[in-house]
């Protein structure tokens, strides 16, 4: 996928991740990096479970993107202690 794809769907998993989890005390740039970054966990654990790759800017991939989001923020919390 190119940057751009990789942005837009970085920033709707992250703010997505951000509304589910209750945990808005971020910005929007920490929102891009934090979905970009579950992007590419939720890319590696379905490849991992025997999933289809994250492809492009489809339902699939935001949905792969929003769990790796989600995962990635909760760990994070968590490693904080909040």
């Amino acid at each position: 996928m190119n940057l751009i794809v990789w942005l837009v769907l970085g920033a709707l998993a992250g703010a997505a991740a951000r509304v589910i989890l209750s945990n808005s005390k971020g910005v929007w740039w920490q929102d891009i990096l934090l979905g970009a970054a579950g992007a590419a966990v939720g890319g590696f654990l379905a490849s991992r479970l025997g999933l289809r790759d994250i492809t492009g800017l489809n339902l699939y991939s935001l949905l792969v993107a929003v769990c790796g989001a989600c995962l990635l923020l909760w760990l994070i919390s968590r490693l904080r202690g909040r």
